[in-house]
């Protein structure tokens, strides 16, 4: 990737088999391998065959990823979300988050809700979510949870 120029970004969204496998590879490059979380811990029951995910690629590399998870008739969760490391500060988080948004409407869903490391909750503020808890430990980090009405 050049510095200022970025080839054709495309996003995609879906549960096609290719979208879990460049999700996981973001997931494992960003999570795992940079930020040293225990791998049992990230890949979970929830990377699954039905599970949605939003994947941002840049030709044909994939950069950014989120991953949909639905918690009752009303509410589901966007977690997972993670940009490699060259493409940060591109606002490419907050275009596959509108993905999975999108989806949620066009699924019936009220309300979306993220747990989010507390360093990253004013990105999701600035994408109109609001915190709704208190803070509290998720594998070792602070974190607290944000929603967001999508009426």
């Amino acid at each position: 990737m050049q510095e200022d120029k970025m080839d054709k970004l495309r996003l995609e969204v879906g549960s096609a088999d290719y979208l879990r496998a460049a999700s996981c590879y973001i997931r494992m490059n960003v999570f795992v391998l940079e930020r040293k979380l225990d791998i049992r811990d990230e890949f979970d029951q929830n990377d699954k065959e039905e599970t949605i995910y939003s994947v941002l690629f840049d030709g044909t590399v994939p950069v950014a990823t989120a991953r949909f998870l639905p918690l009752t008739k009303n509410a589901a969760r966007i977690t997972r979300v993670a940009t490699l490391k060259n493409y940060r500060g591109k606002q490419l988080g907050s275009k596959v988050i509108k993905g999975l948004e999108r989806v949620a409407v066009v699924s019936g869903f009220k309300k979306i809700l993220i747990h989010s490391e507390l360093t990253a909750a004013g990105f999701y503020e600035k994408l109109g979510y609001v915190r709704t808890g208190t803070v509290y430990k998720e594998d070792g980090v602070s974190c607290t949870t944000l929603s967001k009405n999508l009426s």
